[in-house]
């Protein structure tokens, strides 16, 4: 600690472990003048092991990773974001109130309808996780729940793996440009090939890829991959996954009866 003395300017070194903590008073050594010197303020603790009111407890990366979050059909256009007000309208709280009571009982009533005609509605006890870029996302979430999926959309690849670690996903879909600074698809394949086998053979992966055709089997096999979707026929996701999970549980009938398990 360096004191500078306001009388003579004569500047006084001191060392660091010897200055107390709190206010203190040192004789200049060259014109005897008395100085009141205050402690260094100290630097805050950013390290993991800093405790207390330290400023590394705000920060983010410090605390727990969260999961990918449920997506919510009644959720703003961009997944749940604020729009350009931060306090909507009463009007535009109507409407949203509006259409999502209306969204759900258009679910409900395709579920019940789904089931009267003799099968279970697509995806009604599945969930699915999609990681995908902010372009399409919420349109594949969107289909999804309204093919009675529980879907949770992750936004980067922490949340991503952090979803897959906690719950087990039937279904988990799958852009190769999914948070690309941080080789989000080159990860979430990782968690893939970490699975145990009969948990990887019950977590059905969708591809989806401008450069495939929809639903192809070579494709998909080449891609590690058990379905491939074309981005352009996001819309007809559900009846042909759905075709595509009915085909790969018929394939495993056996292995899963034998083992007591239900398919996907």
């Amino acid at each position: 600690m360096v004191i500078i003395c306001q009388q003579c300017s004569a500047r006084l070194q001191l060392d660091d472990a010897k200055v107390p903590a709190r206010a203190f008073t040192v004789r200049c050594p060259k014109c005897q003048q008395i100085i009141n010197a205050q402690p260094p303020a100290q630097a805050p603790d950013y390290s993991a092991l800093g405790v207390g009111d330290v400023a590394q407890a705000t920060q983010s990366r410090f605390g727990k990773p969260m999961p990918a979050p449920a997506f919510r059909p009644d959720a703003d256009g961009d997944g749940g974001g604020g729009g350009d007000s931060a306090i909507a309208s009463n009007k535009d709280e109507v409407a949203r109130l509006l259409s999502s009571l209306l969204q759900q009982a258009m679910t409900t009533a395709a579920s019940e309808a789904s089931q009267t005609a003799g099968r279970a509605g697509w995806g009604s006890h599945r969930s699915a996780l999609v990681c995908a870029s902010s372009e399409h996302r919420y349109a594949v979430a969107r289909v999804l729940v309204e093919n009675g999926y529980e879907v949770f959309v992750a936004e980067d690849t922490t949340q991503a793996i952090e979803r897959m670690r906690e719950d087990q996903m039937d279904v988990i879909l799958l852009a190769p440009d999914f948070d690309p600074q941080e080789q989000g698809a080159a990860f979430i394949n990782r968690e893939m090939s970490a699975l145990r086998p009969a948990v990887r053979r019950r977590t059905f992966l969708v591809q989806m890829t401008p450069d495939v055709r929809t639903g192809d089997q070579h494709a998909a096999l080449i891609r590690s991959a058990n379905f491939v979707l074309n981005p352009a026929e996001i819309e007809d996701l559900p009846r042909a996954l759905d075709r595509a999970i009915r085909e790969f549980n018929a394939l495993y009938r056996n292995y899963n009866q034998a083992l007591q398990l239900q398919g996907i």
